[in-house]
C-alpha cells in the first residue's frame, strides 16, 4: 500500500510540474502575414489642382465712352468678329447757372468780335480799292511821262500792302466766327444732349468661344481700357497644380498624369511645363512653403470632359515611376534595420516566416509608394512576411499565422 501511495504522490507531482512548465512556457506570437508578389508598381505625386483656360481673352474698351447694355450672358457662344459691345460719345457735363452765364457772356463777346472784325474787313476793303485806284492812275500817268518811276513804284507797293491788310482782316473775321461757334457749342451742350448723328464704335469678339464673364452688364460711361467681358474656348482647358519644390523636382515635362475626384470619369493628362520661378505660400497650419506651378494638358477627347468647367477643383496624380514584373511587399511589413545608421542609406528589413519562426531579413528597396514597396534583393516570390510586426516579434521568435494576405 505504501508503495502505491508513493507512486501516486510522484505522479501527481510530475503532473503539477508539467502543468507549471506548460503555463510558463513562451507562447507563439500571433501575426498577420502577406505573400511576396510580382507585378506592376508605380510611384506618384498627388496634389490638388484647378482647371483654367489655356488662352483666355479679356475684351476691354478701346476708348473712353458710353457703352451700351451688353445683352450677352455667361455661357453664350460667340463667333470671331461678332459685335459684343457698342461705344458712343459721352454726354457733355451739366452746367450750373454761373457756368451758363459765363458761357453766354463768352458767346456775346465772340459775337462782338465778329462785328468788330467785319468792320475792320470793310475798312480794309475801302483802303484796298483806294490803293488800287491810285496804282492804276499812276500807271497811266507814268506811261504819258508825267510822273517819275519812283512814284509809280510807291503806289504799286501801297496797293500790295492794302491787299495784305484785307486778307488779314478777312482771316480775323473767320477766327471770330469760329470762336462764336465754339461758344455756342459749349452753351448748347449744357442741355446734356448727345448728337443723334454720332457714330457708334463696335467692339468685336477676337475669337470663337463662349462668354465666361460679363464685367459691365448695364449701360455706363467707361474709361479707356476698362474690362467689358471675358471670352474663351472651354474645350481648351489646362490644369494648374501648385507642388512643393521638392516634389516638382521629381516630375518632368511629359510625365503622365491621372486626373480624378472632380465628379466625373478619370481623365488622362501630361505635364507640359514646370514654371521656372517658385513662390512662398502659407499652409493651413501657418507654415511657409516654397511651391511652384505645374501646368498639365488634358489628353482625353473633348466629349469626355465636357462637364469640366473653368476653375474646377481636381485631384492630380503625376506618375514619377512605372515598373513591371517586380517583387512587391506591403509597406506595413517594412521597418528600419536594427543597428543601421544614416550612413547605411536607411537600410530596411522585414520578418520572414520560416519553419513557424520569424527571421529578420534585410532587404534592398527599389522604390515605394503609399501601399507597396519594390524589393530588389532579399526576398523571393511567394515568401510570407509579417505585416504590422508588434514589439513581441523578434528574430527567431515562434509565431502563429493568424491570417495570410494575397500577393500584391
Amino acid at each position: 500500500m505504501r508503495a502505491w501511495r508513493w507512486l501516486g504522490i510522484g505522479g501527481t507531482t510530475a503532473g503539477l510540474l508539467a502543468l507549471l512548465a506548460w503555463a510558463f512556457a513562451p507562447r507563439p506570437v500571433a501575426v498577420e502575414t502577406a505573400r511576396v508578389g510580382v507585378g506592376h508598381l508605380e510611384t506618384a505625386i498627388e496634389e490638388d489642382g484647378k482647371t483654367r483656360l489655356r488662352d483666355p481673352y479679356l475684351v476691354s474698351a478701346p476708348l473712353a465712352g458710353l457703352v451700351g447694355r451688353i445683352a450677352l450672358r455667361e455661357g453664350d457662344p460667340v463667333a470671331a468678329g461678332t459685335v459684343v459691345a457698342t461705344l458712343r460719345p459721352t454726354f457733355a457735363p451739366l452746367l450750373d447757372q454761373r457756368s451758363q452765364r459765363e458761357q453766354s457772356a463768352r458767346l456775346g463777346a465772340a459775337q462782338a468780335q465778329v462785328r468788330a472784325a467785319t468792320a475792320a474787313l470793310e475798312r480794309a476793303q475801302v483802303a484796298l480799292r483806294s490803293a488800287q485806284h491810285d496804282a492804276r492812275r499812276s500807271t497811266e500817268l507814268a506811261q504819258a511821262g508825267f510822273i517819275a518811276p519812283s512814284r509809280l513804284e510807291n503806289d504799286q507797293l501801297a496797293a500790295l500792302a492794302a491787299q495784305k491788310d484785307f486778307d488779314s482782316a478777312s482771316a480775323q473775321r473767320q477766327i471770330a466766327l469760329h470762336e462764336v461757334e465754339q461758344a455756342r457749342a459749349a452753351l448748347d451742350a449744357s442741355a446734356n444732349q448727345a448728337s443723334p448723328n454720332a457714330a457708334n464704335f463696335a467692339v468685336r469678339a477676337p475669337i470663337d468661344g463662349r462668354v465666361l464673364r460679363v464685367a459691365q452688364t448695364s449701360e455706363a460711361v467707361v474709361a479707356l481700357g476698362a474690362p467689358l467681358l471675358e471670352l474663351g474656348d472651354p474645350h481648351r482647358l489646362e490644369v494648374v497644380a501648385e507642388l512643393l519644390t521638392a516634389d516638382a523636382l521629381q516630375s518632368r515635362p511629359g510625365s503622365p498624369v491621372r486626373i480624378d475626384r472632380w465628379g466625373g470619369p478619370v481623365l488622362q493628362g501630361r505635364v507640359r511645363l514646370i514654371e521656372p520661378a517658385a513662390f512662398t505660400k502659407i499652409s493651413a497650419l501657418g507654415v511657409e512653403e516654397q511651391r511652384v506651378r505645374v501646368l498639365i494638358d488634358l489628353l482625353d477627347a473633348p466629349g469626355k470632359a465636357d462637364a469640366l468647367g473653368v476653375g474646377y477643383r481636381v485631384n492630380v496624380r503625376i506618375i514619377t515611376l512605372r515598373v513591371d514584373q517586380v517583387r512587391k511587399v506591403p509597406v506595413s511589413a517594412l521597418f528600419p534595420l536594427p543597428g543601421s545608421t544614416a550612413g547605411d542609406g536607411g537600410a530596411m528589413a522585414v520578418y520572414v516566416v520560416r519553419d513557424r519562426r520569424a527571421r529578420l531579413t534585410p532587404v534592398r528597396l527599389g522604390a515605394r509608394n503609399d501601399l507597396e514597396a519594390w524589393i530588389q534583393d532579399g526576398l523571393a516570390e511567394g515568401e510570407q512576411v509579417v505585416v504590422y510586426p508588434s514589439a513581441e516579434v523578434r528574430d527567431g521568435a515562434r509565431v502563429s499565422v493568424r491570417s495570410t494576405g494575397h500577393p500584391l
